[in-house]
């Protein structure tokens, strides 16, 4: 069993608030419905909530955080805005990761930079993929090195194939990867349990201070029984308690194989299909239903009407009616 919390393996000097693990939020950002401006007052109130109900972290612009969606300034008013109403609220220990993924390492590099100067404690950063056709097999190697050996706070590299069309990131390179001191861990949203668990291995058996993050909340059990440290996952935006509650059950050697925590994974993975097949416009709808806040993503992202946002909270209600039940563990 990894440790319950990792120090930050930062080359540079910094000093981020250490990992724990469990849940980690990958935030969804609000805009004003009429002219799609920020509204800083929602994210803070967003991250507060979620904070509140015991989730070990938070990230900002990852896909739900829409950061394609936004300008440098924009990403550097999210990431501290977040920062300070967590701080605020009183969980000046909690982490916030950064979405600092782009195309070349210089710009990569600016994004981590602007990241640490506004509050971040990590990157999250995708591989590139456009000129992907081009690539060869050192590309990502050097790409995140690169990146690892000029940021100012440890990295995590974001194994997403949906938004990297043509790349996706095998075990034999992220074990490589691994053994650079600030490249601190992975999200899979690859969704492939048999790669984390090899790379969990690997590294467990390395010593190097690695954390494995599934990609979502639909295999929570099955990541944590492959080495998983944690999950970053967009359905704790609606259901962090549940969220949380699952991975502690997994986290328990006496409840990890019990009827409740196979039917809490049950339950959670449904909801979570129905995030997974909507995105962050369904996120941000389902929100609105059952929170009274929420609004649209960016244009040109679609509007969903009426009829289909109640189709939506209709097939979350299960989850939704169970996260009701929990409380909060601050």
């Amino acid at each position: 069993m990894s440790p319950s919390a990792y120090p930050s393996g930062a080359v540079n000097g910094s000093s981020p608030r250490p990992l724990a693990r469990g849940i980690y939020v990958p935030t969804v950002v609000f805009f004003d419905p009429s002219t799609d401006q920020l509204d800083t007052k929602t994210v803070s109130k967003h991250a507060v909530r979620l904070a509140k109900a015991g989730v070990a972290g938070l990230a900002v612009q990852g896909s739900n955080g829409e950061s394609v969606h936004l300008t440098h300034e924009e990403r550097s008013t999210v990431t501290k805005t977040t920062r300070d109403a967590l701080d605020t609220a009183g969980f000046t220990s909690m982490p916030l990761i950064v979405g600092c993924g782009a195309q070349s390492v210089v710009e990569a590099v600016s994004l981590c930079e602007q990241a640490a100067a506004a509050g971040g404690d990590y990157a999250l950063i995708l591989p590139p993929s456009y000129y992907c056709g081009l690539f060869t097999p050192s590309t990502i190697i050097d790409f995140f090195t690169g990146i690892a050996d000029a940021s100012p706070i440890p990295i995590i590299i974001y194994n997403y194939p949906g938004a990297t069309p043509g790349v996706d990131i095998n075990s034999d390179i992220l074990i490589t990867l691994s053994q650079h001191a600030n490249i601190i861990g992975c999200k899979f949203t690859c969704g492939n349990t048999g790669k984390l668990g090899r790379v969990a291995s690997a590294v467990r058996k390395s010593g190097a201070e690695f954390l494995c993050f599934a990609g979502s909340t639909d295999f929570t059990l099955p990541s944590q029984a492959a080495g998983g440290a944690g999950v970053i996952g967009g359905m704790a935006n609606l259901a962090p308690r549940a969220s949380v509650k699952l991975f502690a059950m997994g986290e328990d050697k006496a409840l990890f194989h019990s009827e409740e925590a196979t039917t809490l994974q049950e339950v959670v993975g449904r909801g979570d299909w129905a995030m997974i097949k909507t995105g962050v416009v369904g996120v941000k709808a389902a929100l609105g239903s059952y929170f009274g806040y929420g609004g649209f993503a960016r244009r040109p992202m679609p509007r969903p009407d009426e009829k289909e946002t109640a189709r939506l909270a209709a097939e979350l209600k299960e989850l939704m009616d169970l996260e009701a039940t929990l409380s909060d563990k601050q």
